[in-house]
């Protein structure tokens, strides 16, 4: 594994030979596009003004496959390349390296949109950003080429499942009632915090959004394409849905991080999941209780 390692700080420095600080900045651009912001940003727009169904679904996968990558990182605990070279560090990490969460989180995530988007700028979402996300995380100096191509790999395979077990899965749980349905999302979110106790926020948003959306579904079925009326949403109300969504989604997401105890606190791991399942309850229901009180949105006809 030295060897390995040591190899790839090679990789990493023949990469910055075309460093200058221009490139530099498209580099920390484009690696944000793999970012937790940048899924937080995109994730609500699709739930909230294109399709609300692809919008969890893309929501859960993210989550599930961060979850399996924030896993392994703490089981392999490998360094990143500038705690063994600092000359290389372009950025920094707080976490382990392997395997990349940016090359596996954006090749689900965009792998899955492009899915759903006409070729070919389906196959540019779908292959080259996340290629090119990942080329950010070498020249940035944060990961090996190792940790990239794992994290590729472990992306694909939740694709893989995604598409083969994706809409037998949705059936089987459409099939169950409501109560069966919350029990599933309450065992799920209870396991991820039982098997990777030192991060609760992946389980409350997966809590939050998943229970929300059933509270969606049963009380107040929103549909993402409606307007009030009942026809086509306008541009401006989906712009206003959006902003004004978006901001208590930033209000919730900052501003309890702010009054809820620190990382000092013994009960930082339940503030933590609360905090991060009430930002996926408004992503999910909040949003469109308040959508639909503000004639944002409306219900089904019939």
């Amino acid at each position: 594994m030295e060897k390995t390692l040591l190899w790839g700080i090679e990789v990493i420095k023949a990469i910055q030979t075309i460093e200058n600080p221009v490139l530099t900045v498209i580099m920390k651009g484009i690696t944000s596009l793999g970012s937790e912001f940048a899924y937080l940003a995109i994730i609500p727009l699709v739930y909230w003004c294109v399709d609300e169904k692809k919008g969890v679904r893309l929501g859960v996968t993210l989550l599930l496959s961060a979850w399996l990558n924030s896993v392994l990182k703490a089981v392999w605990k490998q360094p990143r390349p500038y705690e063994l070279d600092p000359s290389v560090g372009r950025a920094l990490e707080k976490s382990y390296g392997l395997p990349s969460g940016h090359a596996q989180g954006s090749l689900t995530f965009w792998g899955l949109v492009g899915s759903w988007v006409t070729a070919p700028s389906g196959l540019i979402l779908a292959i080259a950003l996340p290629l090119l996300i990942g080329f950010t995380r070498l020249y940035l100096g944060v990961h090996f080429p190792t940790d990239v191509l794992a994290g590729w790999l472990l992306g694909g395979g939740v694709l893989v499942v995604y598409f083969f077990l994706g809409d037998r899965l949705v059936w089987v749980l459409s099939a169950a009632n409501i109560r069966i349905r919350l029990l599933t999302i309450v065992a799920v979110a209870f396991l991820m915090n039982a098997l990777h106790p030192e991060d609760t926020s992946l389980g409350g948003v997966f809590f939050g959004m998943g229970a929300g959306y059933l509270l969606m579904q049963a009380k107040f079925p929103f549909l993402a394409r409606l307007g009030a009326d009942g026809q086509t949403a306008r541009p401006t109300t989906l712009a206003l849905r959006y902003l004004l969504g978006l901001a208590v989604s930033a209000a919730l997401y900052l501003g309890l991080k702010k009054v809820f105890p620190g990382e000092t606190s013994s009960s930082y791991a339940l503030f933590r999941f609360l905090r991060y399942g009430l930002v996926g309850a408004w992503v999910s229901a909040g949003a469109p209780w308040v959508f639909i009180r503000l004639k944002l949105a409306g219900l089904p006809q019939g």
